[in-house]
């Protein structure tokens, strides 16, 4: 079977999924623990910390 050719969309799609995929951050176990104690801790909304952890 021959595959169809990708549009240029379809390609800038993949490239951005790439770029975001890569520049992904990742925590650490200790990281996510305070995240989650400052959120049951209620100080600070869940919205406002993921704004500010970019999650």
């Amino acid at each position: 079977m021959m595959k169809k050719p990708e549009t240029s969309k379809d390609a800038a799609d993949k490239l951005v999924k790439n770029i975001r995929r890569k520049a992904r951050q990742t925590y650490s176990a200790e990281e996510k623990i305070r995240i989650v104690l400052a959120g049951l801790r209620g100080e600070e909304s869940i919205s406002l910390l993921c704004r500010r952890k970019a999650v």
